[in-house]
Order: structure tokens, then sequence, then C-alpha cells
């Protein structure tokens, strides 16, 4: 564990963002003072929070979860696999923190949401799904079968449910795959993998489980609907989400802790007790091993509770209020207004999508899978423009109004196609990458950004689905690397 590099990946990760943020609002489109003042601590605090909650993450997160799989395939019971995935599934999407914060946003546009609920219900999808991906790693079965039916489903559900939660479905899959959930399920697919032969089963586990909380998620809003909870009038009192910080610059931090204390005591004491009941039921680690795991628990709990602080306290706020003001802009002036708000979405898009500490984990993979033919410069080309274009669209969308369908049925019709062309271990990393591009800072900070843009251009919110647009990139950039891949082996052979 390096703690310098893990600083570095995180700072790398938010400084740019914040360089831009300072720019425009201190130039073009002025940002009111104390929004920006705290919006620097704000900063600060995520970038120390998400370092000492990776940290944490490396220590006892990942290593449980890889251990957990080998030893629960070595059990060669597979109910028994099944149902403790589908138990750690849930437990572990519960403790995400890009979910709090997805949670929070969307109680803000849609009040009659409970927070609580809506979590679980993207908890439980996520726990099927999960046993559902490593049912196909035990049995061998295709990746690329899975996600066809999977989606098949999912695009079938979603004709009706109403228009207005299509978004943030879509929205709910990339959110949940985050800093906590990703490297779980990763290290659980690899631990049941390495006890096979064939270790690349488990390229596509965070594919198929990040489908759960969609699906999950438009079956919720059906039930919601009949309810008569989809009214104009409750829609439109969760509109307004730009409620200004008040008291001083730093008593905006602090105020809400003990809210915060709660939200990261619900995130990571589930997980923690899963760790006490497997010690003594399945992993058996030594007195050393379990002092390891209990100090990167008390790491996650406190990077998580300085990282919601930072992400609360001003973060999220300086976002709502920058594309707030460009909306506005673009909205009276039109022209170069709306060329500058979409030309600046491309830029956070290029720059976050290659600061993703998981990007980069992902663009090793599969430069080692292909032997190098694939560079991961490459890669990160590909996946920075596709990431690019998916913020870019969503900003269009949020100052037009124009249906999201228009965007997610073509461009996922296109990522299923090309999986016939595609190796299928590139149609797995491609599936798994569509949640690694999604991360903190697309759930915190952009997401922001375009909920201001909205509202300030269309006087309310229609900004839920960049985290869907972010997700569906990836699918269809890393197939296109995986024919490429494809067409060269065979040249030269």
């Amino acid at each position: 564990m390096n703690v310098v590099n893990k600083f570095k990946e995180t700072l790398v990760s938010v400084l740019p963002v914040m360089a831009i943020v300072l720019v425009l609002g201190l130039t073009l489109v002025p940002v009111e003072k104390d929004v920006l003042l705290r919006f620097i601590p704000g900063g600060l605090f995520l970038i120390l929070g998400l370092t000492i909650f990776l940290i944490g993450v490396d220590m006892a997160i990942q290593p449980m979860g890889e251990r957990t799989g080998a030893e629960l395939t070595k059990k060669r019971k597979l109910w028994l696999i099944l149902l403790t995935a589908a138990l750690i599934g849930f437990i572990v999407t519960v403790a995400e923190p890009d979910i709090q914060v997805f949670a929070n946003q969307v109680q803000k546009v849609f009040p009659f949401v409970n927070k609580l609920l809506i979590t679980f219900v993207i908890g439980i999808g996520v726990g099927l799904f999960l046993m559902i991906g490593l049912l196909r790693s035990v049995l061998n079965l295709s990746v690329k079968i899975v996600l066809f039916i999977s989606y098949l489903i999912l695009f079938t559900v979603s004709f009706f449910i109403p228009e207005s939660f299509i978004a943030v479905a879509f929205d709910s899959g990339g959110a949940t795959t985050g800093p906590m959930t990703v490297p779980f399920i990763i290290a659980l697919g690899i631990g049941v993998s390495n006890v096979r032969i064939d270790n690349k089963n488990s390229f596509g586990l965070t594919g198929i489980a990040s489908v759960g909380p969609v699906l999950s998620i438009l079956i919720y809003s059906i039930v919601l609907n009949k309810t008569g909870a989809f009214s104009s009038e409750g829609v439109t009192a969760g509109t307004e989400v730009l409620q200004k910080a008040q008291g001083g610059i730093f008593s905006v931090f602090f105020a809400p802790a003990g809210e915060v204390f709660k939200e990261a005591v619900i995130s990571i004491l589930p997980i923690f007790v899963l760790f006490i009941v497997f010690q003594l039921t399945l992993l058996k680690l030594t007195k050393r091993q379990v002092i390891k795991m209990i100090i990167g628990f008390v790491y996650s709990f406190t990077g998580l509770t300085i990282f919601l602080i930072g992400v609360n306290g001003g973060f999220m706020q300086a976002g709502l209020e920058l594309g707030k003001k460009l909306g506005e802009a673009a909205n009276l002036y039109g022209g170069w207004w709306y060329v500058l708000l979409i030309v600046t979405g491309l830029i956070f898009g290029a720059i976050i999508v290659c600061a993703e500490p998981a990007v980069w984990c992902l663009s090793e993979q599969v430069e080692q899978v292909t032997g190098g033919t694939i560079r991961r410069k490459v890669l990160l080309l590909f996946l920075a423009g596709g990431t690019a274009l998916a913020i870019g669209l969503s900003l269009w969308r949020a100052v037009a109004g124009f249906n999201l369908r228009w965007i997610l049925i073509p461009g996922y019709s296109i990522a299923l196609l090309l999986m016939i062309f595609c190796p299928e271990v590139f149609s797995g990393i491609a599936f798994d990458s569509g949640g690694v591009a999604s991360g903190p800072l697309t759930s915190t900070f952009v997401l922001s950004f375009t909920i201001g843009a909205s509202s300030g251009a269309l006087g309310h919110s229609d900004s839920f689905g960049v985290i869907a647009l972010v997700a569906m990139m990836p699918l269809i950039a890393v197939q296109l690397m995986g024919i490429i891949y494809k067409i060269k082996t065979r040249g030269a052979r």
C-alpha cells in the first residue's frame, strides 16, 4: 500500500475540476464569493477523505472480498455461494458513498422518494444480479448471452414507467459501482475464478451487477406510479435544489456533522458486522490479519465521514451554482453561451474519466490482456472522448429537455450489436468499465453541475441521466478496442 500514490490519484482527480470552477467562477460566470470560498475547503476535504477511504478499501474491503470468494468456492456448495453473494451485494451497495450522494440528489428532485428505501431497493438489485453474475462464472456461461438477455428485459420494462424517472433508474446503475462496490465485486469475482482454471470468468461481473439497480428502480417506479406519487405537484415541489448554504464559511461543514457521522456509521457498520460473521464461520484469519482488517475499517469510516463533509459542505454547491449561472446565460443570450456550457461539460468529461483511479486500473488490465497490442494511452483517449461526449450530450439534454431514450436506446443497441464482433473477454471488460468510468466525481460534481444547468435554463431540473450516459459510452469504446485487437491479431497470424 502506497499512501503517497493514493493521495496523488485523488489529487489529480479533483484539482483540475477545482481549477476550472475557480477560473470560470471568477471571470466569465461570476459565482458568489462565499460559494467559492466554501468550494475550496470542500474540495480539500474531498481529496483527504477519498484518500483515506481508498487506503481503508485496500486494507480491508478488497482482501475481504477476494478471500470470501475463494473460500466460498472451495465449499463446493452453489446455494451457499449465491446466497452469500446476494447478501454481500446488498450490504456493500448500501455502504457505497456514491449511493449516499445519489440518493440525496434524487430526494431533492423527487421529495416523495424515501432516501433509505431507494438505497435498499438499489442494494437488492445489486445483490440479485451479483448472484446471477457469480452463477454465470461458476457455470462458465457466456457473458454476452447473460448481458444481452438482461438488457433486453431492462429496456422492455422501461417502457412501462414514467418518463421523468427513466434517467434516475439508469443513473443508479452507474452510481452503484463506486469506490467501495467495485473493488469488492472485482475481488469477489477474482476469488471465485482463481479456484477455477479460467481466470477470465471474473470479467463482466461488475457489468452484470450494475444491471440490477436499474431494473429494481424501474420496478420501484412502477409501484410509485400506481400510488399516484408522480403527480405534477409532487415532482414540481422537488425541483428547487439550489438552496444556499447558511452560516459562516466553515460552519456549513460542521453544522451537519452529526447527520454525516450517522450516514457513515450506517454505511460501514453492516459490512464490518459481515466481516465478523465471515471471520467466525468462513475466513479464519490470523490475529495479525484481523487487526489489519479492523484498522482498514477505521480508515474507511474516517475517510467516508470526511468525504461526505466535503461533498455536502461546499463541493456540490459550487457545481450547482456554476451550472445554474451558465444555464441562465445560455437561456437569456443563447449563441456562444450554449457553446460555452457544452464545451465546459466536454472538458469536465475528458478530465474526470482520465483522473478516475479505477480507470487507470482498467487500462492496465486491458494492456496486459492484449500483450501491449492495445496501449494504455489509446484506451484512455477513447474513454476520454466517449465520456466527454456523454457529458456534452447530458448538458444539451439538460437545457433542451429532449427524451433521454433518444440517446440511451441507440447507444445500448450499438453496444449490444458490437458484442457480436467483439472478443468475449473485451465485452466483459467493456461492461465492467461502464461502472468504473462513473466514479465519485461524476456522481457528485458533474451531476450537480447538470442539475444547476437544467434549473438555470429550463427553470426546473431535467438533468438526471448524466451518470447513465457516462456509464454507457465505455461499453462502445472498449468493445471498439476489442475489435481492433481482433483485427490486428488476425493480421499478425
